[in-house]
Parts: structure tokens; sequence; C-alpha cells
């Protein structure tokens, strides 16, 4: 079964960054689309940006020019870098992705948790 694990999540002042990683295993990796969501405090998950195997990748409007997504083949690992952190981006970040049979497979969570 796919494995998808979060890290990088943590405490930051607002204007500050963070670099999330997701490392995925039982997986064809380099073939994959993968995406980061976010589930805000009493809100409902929502798509941050994705990632396409040849690399192309999409952000949300919130989130253009702050984020970062990018992927390394060779770690089978995606990474979401986050620079001038609002409080808005508040929120536990997940990565997804489907498999060959179009299941999703998601991560456990990492808190990611902007001060004022």
């Amino acid at each position: 079964q796919v494995q998808l694990v979060e890290s990088g999540g943590g405490l930051v002042q607002a204007g500050g960054s963070l670099r999330l990683s997701c490392a995925a295993s039982r997986i064809m990796f380099s073939i994959s689309a993968i995406a980061w969501y976010r589930q805000p405090p009493g809100k409902q998950r929502e798509l941050v940006a994705s990632i396409a195997p040849d690399g192309r990748s999409n952000y949300d409007d919130s989130v253009k020019g702050r984020f970062t997504i990018s992927r390394d083949n060779a770690k089978n690992t995606v990474y979401l870098q986050m620079n001038s952190l609002k409080p808005d981006d508040t929120a536990v970040y997940y990565c997804k992705t489907k498999d060959w049979t179009a299941v999703d497979y998601w991560g456990q969570g990492t808190q990611v948790t902007v001060s004022s």
C-alpha cells in the first residue's frame, strides 16, 4: 500500500519560512502527481499546490508567489517551500497522491502554526 509521510511543520512567526517534505513509498513516484492540501482549524481541507510527473505545478491563488512545490524523484520526495508565512496559513498540511487504480492516499499530516 502507498505510504506518504509528511514532515517539517512547526511554529513560526509571521513573515517566516518553513519547508515541508512528503516522502512516498510503495508507489511509482516518478510517474505520480502529488498534491499538498491543508485544513485550517474549523474549516474544510483545501488544495494548496500540486506537481505533475513532468514538474509542472499549480497553486491556489492564496499562496502564489509565496509557496513553491518541487519534487526529487531520486528521493521519492515532494517539497513545499513556504515563505512570507501569514497567520492564515495556520493549518494541518497533508500530501496526497493516487495509485494506478485512481485510489487516493493521504499522509498523516503535519501541523503548521504561524503566530502574528
